[in-house]
Protein backbone atom coordinates (compact mmCIF):
# COMPACT_ATOMS: atom_id res chain seq x y z
CA UNK A 1 0.00 0.00 0.00
CA UNK A 2 1.40 3.40 -1.03
CA UNK A 3 2.18 5.85 1.72
CA UNK A 4 -0.16 8.78 2.10
CA UNK A 5 1.13 12.32 1.71
CA UNK A 6 0.51 15.44 3.80
CA UNK A 7 1.46 19.09 3.25
CA UNK A 8 1.86 21.29 6.32
CA UNK A 9 2.45 25.01 5.85
CA UNK A 10 4.20 27.07 8.49
CA UNK A 11 5.99 23.95 9.68
CA UNK A 12 9.45 25.12 10.72
CA UNK A 13 8.50 25.28 14.40
CA UNK A 14 5.64 25.26 16.90
CA UNK A 15 2.27 23.82 15.98
CA UNK A 16 3.15 23.23 12.32
CA UNK A 17 6.28 21.26 13.13
CA UNK A 18 4.42 19.20 15.74
CA UNK A 19 1.75 18.35 13.16
CA UNK A 20 4.35 17.35 10.57
CA UNK A 21 6.15 15.13 13.08
CA UNK A 22 2.89 13.49 14.11
CA UNK A 23 2.04 12.50 10.54
CA UNK A 24 5.62 11.30 9.99
CA UNK A 25 5.35 9.04 13.03
CA UNK A 26 2.24 7.55 11.43
CA UNK A 27 4.11 6.79 8.21
CA UNK A 28 3.02 9.66 5.96
CA UNK A 29 5.27 11.27 3.40
CA UNK A 30 5.55 14.89 4.54
CA UNK A 31 5.97 18.19 2.72
CA UNK A 32 6.85 21.07 5.02
CA UNK A 33 6.93 24.75 4.19
CA UNK A 34 7.69 28.10 5.72
CA UNK A 35 8.32 31.57 4.40
CA UNK A 36 11.63 32.63 5.90
CA UNK A 37 13.17 30.35 8.55
CA UNK A 38 15.24 28.16 6.26
CA UNK A 39 17.62 26.77 8.89
CA UNK A 40 14.75 25.77 11.18
CA UNK A 41 12.88 24.25 8.23
CA UNK A 42 15.88 22.13 7.25
CA UNK A 43 16.32 21.06 10.86
CA UNK A 44 12.67 19.98 10.97
CA UNK A 45 13.18 18.07 7.70
CA UNK A 46 16.10 16.17 9.19
CA UNK A 47 14.07 15.26 12.28
CA UNK A 48 11.12 14.07 10.19
CA UNK A 49 13.34 11.94 7.93
CA UNK A 50 14.44 10.16 11.09
CA UNK A 51 11.03 8.44 11.07
CA UNK A 52 11.94 6.68 7.80
CA UNK A 53 9.58 8.70 5.63
CA UNK A 54 10.18 11.03 2.71
CA UNK A 55 10.21 14.70 3.66
CA UNK A 56 10.36 17.61 1.21
CA UNK A 57 11.17 21.07 2.58
CA UNK A 58 10.04 24.04 0.49
CA UNK A 59 10.90 27.63 1.39
CA UNK A 60 8.44 30.17 0.05
CA UNK A 61 5.48 32.43 0.73
CA UNK A 62 2.21 30.53 0.25
CA UNK A 63 0.43 33.86 -0.01
CA UNK A 64 2.10 34.24 -3.41
CA UNK A 65 0.20 32.15 -5.95
CA UNK A 66 3.17 31.72 -8.31
CA UNK A 67 5.37 30.36 -5.52
CA UNK A 68 2.51 28.17 -4.34
CA UNK A 69 2.15 26.78 -7.86
CA UNK A 70 5.85 25.85 -7.83
CA UNK A 71 5.32 23.84 -4.66
CA UNK A 72 2.30 21.99 -6.01
CA UNK A 73 4.14 21.21 -9.25
CA UNK A 74 6.83 19.64 -7.09
CA UNK A 75 4.24 17.67 -5.10
CA UNK A 76 2.68 16.27 -8.28
CA UNK A 77 6.09 15.37 -9.69
CA UNK A 78 7.52 13.81 -6.54
CA UNK A 79 4.47 12.18 -4.92
CA UNK A 80 1.72 12.17 -7.52
CA UNK A 81 -0.99 12.92 -5.00
CA UNK A 82 -1.85 14.82 -1.82
CA UNK A 83 -4.08 13.19 0.78
CA UNK A 84 -4.04 15.84 3.52
CA UNK A 85 -3.52 19.60 3.44
CA UNK A 86 -2.89 21.41 6.72
CA UNK A 87 -3.01 25.20 6.38
CA UNK A 88 -1.06 26.32 9.42
CA UNK A 89 0.98 29.30 8.18
CA UNK A 90 0.16 32.34 10.28
CA UNK A 91 1.52 35.51 11.84
CA UNK A 92 0.19 37.82 14.56
CA UNK A 93 0.02 41.59 14.98
CA UNK A 94 -0.36 43.15 18.42
CA UNK A 95 -1.46 46.78 18.61
CA UNK A 96 -4.40 49.14 18.31
CA UNK A 97 -5.96 49.33 14.87
CA UNK A 98 -5.40 53.05 14.28
CA UNK A 99 -1.64 52.52 14.59
CA UNK A 100 -1.54 49.64 12.12
CA UNK A 101 0.10 50.38 8.79
CA UNK A 102 -1.61 49.26 5.60
CA UNK A 103 1.46 47.18 4.79
CA UNK A 104 1.06 45.26 8.05
CA UNK A 105 -2.63 44.70 7.33
CA UNK A 106 -1.88 43.38 3.84
CA UNK A 107 0.90 41.16 5.18
CA UNK A 108 -1.27 39.45 7.78
CA UNK A 109 -4.15 38.99 5.33
CA UNK A 110 -1.73 37.52 2.80
CA UNK A 111 -0.10 35.12 5.25
CA UNK A 112 -3.12 34.03 7.27
CA UNK A 113 -5.91 34.02 4.68
CA UNK A 114 -4.66 34.30 1.10
CA UNK A 115 -2.29 31.37 1.70
CA UNK A 116 -5.29 29.23 2.65
CA UNK A 117 -7.06 30.18 -0.59
CA UNK A 118 -3.97 29.48 -2.69
CA UNK A 119 -3.20 26.09 -1.18
CA UNK A 120 -6.81 24.93 -1.29
CA UNK A 121 -7.21 26.13 -4.88
CA UNK A 122 -4.24 24.03 -5.96
CA UNK A 123 -4.89 21.02 -3.71
CA UNK A 124 -8.52 20.51 -4.71
CA UNK A 125 -7.86 19.27 -8.29
CA UNK A 126 -5.41 16.68 -6.93
CA UNK A 127 -7.92 15.49 -4.34
CA UNK A 128 -10.77 15.43 -6.86
CA UNK A 129 -8.66 13.24 -9.12
CA UNK A 130 -7.94 10.88 -6.20
CA UNK A 131 -11.57 10.81 -5.12
CA UNK A 132 -10.84 11.80 -1.53
CA UNK A 133 -8.99 14.34 0.60
CA UNK A 134 -8.77 16.15 3.91
CA UNK A 135 -8.20 19.86 4.45
CA UNK A 136 -7.55 21.10 7.98
CA UNK A 137 -7.18 24.82 8.64
CA UNK A 138 -5.51 26.02 11.83
CA UNK A 139 -7.58 28.85 13.25
CA UNK A 140 -7.93 30.56 16.62
CA UNK A 141 -10.50 31.26 19.31
CA UNK A 142 -10.10 34.91 18.31
CA UNK A 143 -11.73 34.03 14.99
CA UNK A 144 -14.87 33.26 16.99
CA UNK A 145 -14.80 35.99 19.62
CA UNK A 146 -12.39 38.68 18.45
CA UNK A 147 -9.59 40.11 20.57
CA UNK A 148 -8.76 43.69 21.50
CA UNK A 149 -5.45 44.83 19.99
CA UNK A 150 -5.57 41.85 17.61
CA UNK A 151 -8.24 43.08 15.21
CA UNK A 152 -6.42 42.08 12.03
CA UNK A 153 -5.48 38.65 13.37
CA UNK A 154 -9.05 38.08 14.55
CA UNK A 155 -10.38 39.12 11.15
CA UNK A 156 -8.13 36.68 9.33
CA UNK A 157 -9.09 33.79 11.58
CA UNK A 158 -12.78 34.67 11.32
CA UNK A 159 -12.27 34.57 7.57
CA UNK A 160 -10.62 31.15 7.83
CA UNK A 161 -13.61 29.88 9.80
CA UNK A 162 -16.16 31.10 7.24
CA UNK A 163 -13.95 29.82 4.41
CA UNK A 164 -13.83 26.40 6.09
CA UNK A 165 -17.59 26.11 6.48
CA UNK A 166 -18.33 27.23 2.93
CA UNK A 167 -15.67 25.08 1.26
CA UNK A 168 -16.79 22.04 3.25
CA UNK A 169 -20.27 22.35 1.73
CA UNK A 170 -18.79 22.75 -1.73
CA UNK A 171 -16.53 19.70 -1.48
CA UNK A 172 -18.62 17.30 0.60
CA UNK A 173 -20.22 15.65 -2.48
CA UNK A 174 -16.69 14.92 -3.73
CA UNK A 175 -15.61 13.08 -0.55
CA UNK A 176 -13.28 15.87 0.56
CA UNK A 177 -13.68 16.97 4.17
CA UNK A 178 -12.77 20.46 5.37
CA UNK A 179 -12.49 21.34 9.06
CA UNK A 180 -10.70 23.89 11.24
CA UNK A 181 -9.12 23.77 14.68
CA UNK A 182 -9.69 26.94 16.70
CA UNK A 183 -6.71 26.97 19.04
CA UNK A 184 -6.70 28.71 22.38
CA UNK A 185 -3.52 29.68 24.19
CA UNK A 186 -0.88 27.20 23.03
CA UNK A 187 2.62 27.12 24.51
CA UNK A 188 4.66 28.09 21.44
CA UNK A 189 7.19 30.77 20.50
CA UNK A 190 4.35 32.93 19.15
CA UNK A 191 3.12 33.44 22.72
CA UNK A 192 6.50 33.92 24.39
CA UNK A 193 6.16 37.71 24.19
CA UNK A 194 3.56 37.61 27.00
CA UNK A 195 4.85 39.07 30.28
CA UNK A 196 5.03 36.62 33.20
CA UNK A 197 2.32 38.37 35.24
CA UNK A 198 0.01 38.47 32.21
CA UNK A 199 0.72 34.81 31.53
CA UNK A 200 -0.22 33.86 35.08
CA UNK A 201 -3.48 35.81 34.70
CA UNK A 202 -4.18 34.13 31.38
CA UNK A 203 -3.65 30.65 32.79
CA UNK A 204 -6.00 31.48 35.66
CA UNK A 205 -8.74 32.20 33.10
CA UNK A 206 -8.36 28.77 31.49
CA UNK A 207 -10.45 26.11 33.31
CA UNK A 208 -7.82 23.42 32.77
CA UNK A 209 -5.26 25.68 34.45
CA UNK A 210 -2.55 25.51 31.80
CA UNK A 211 -1.59 26.39 28.25
CA UNK A 212 -2.19 23.84 25.52
CA UNK A 213 0.66 21.92 23.94
CA UNK A 214 1.54 21.90 20.25
CA UNK A 215 1.47 18.10 20.39
CA UNK A 216 -2.17 18.21 21.52
CA UNK A 217 -3.06 20.25 18.45
CA UNK A 218 -1.14 17.75 16.33
CA UNK A 219 -3.07 14.81 17.81
CA UNK A 220 -6.40 16.43 16.91
CA UNK A 221 -5.27 17.39 13.41
CA UNK A 222 -4.06 13.86 12.73
CA UNK A 223 -7.40 12.48 13.89
CA UNK A 224 -9.19 14.82 11.47
CA UNK A 225 -6.77 13.85 8.72
CA UNK A 226 -7.15 10.11 8.67
CA UNK A 227 -10.77 9.26 9.41
CA UNK A 228 -14.27 10.60 10.10
CA UNK A 229 -15.49 11.11 6.54
CA UNK A 230 -18.82 12.41 7.91
CA UNK A 231 -17.21 15.14 10.01
CA UNK A 232 -16.89 18.24 7.86
CA UNK A 233 -17.50 21.97 8.01
CA UNK A 234 -16.69 22.17 11.73
CA UNK A 235 -14.68 24.69 13.72
CA UNK A 236 -13.38 22.57 16.58
CA UNK A 237 -12.26 24.46 19.67
CA UNK A 238 -9.11 23.33 21.46
CA UNK A 239 -8.76 25.80 24.30
CA UNK A 240 -9.02 23.99 27.64
CA UNK A 241 -12.58 25.28 28.10
CA UNK A 242 -11.39 28.90 27.91
CA UNK A 243 -13.91 30.32 25.42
Amino acid sequence: MAKKTVLVTGASRGIGKAIAVKFAKKGYNVIINCGHRESELLQAQKEIEGYQVSCTAFLGDMGNLEICEQLFHLIRKQYGTLDVLVNNAGIAYIGVLQDMASADWNRIINTNLTSVFNCCKLAIPIMLQAGHGKIINISSVWGNTGASCEVAYSATKGGVNAFTKALAKELAPSNIQVNAVACGAIDTEMNQWIEEDDLIGLVEEIPTGRLGKAEEVADLVYHLGYKNAYLTGQIIGLDGGWM
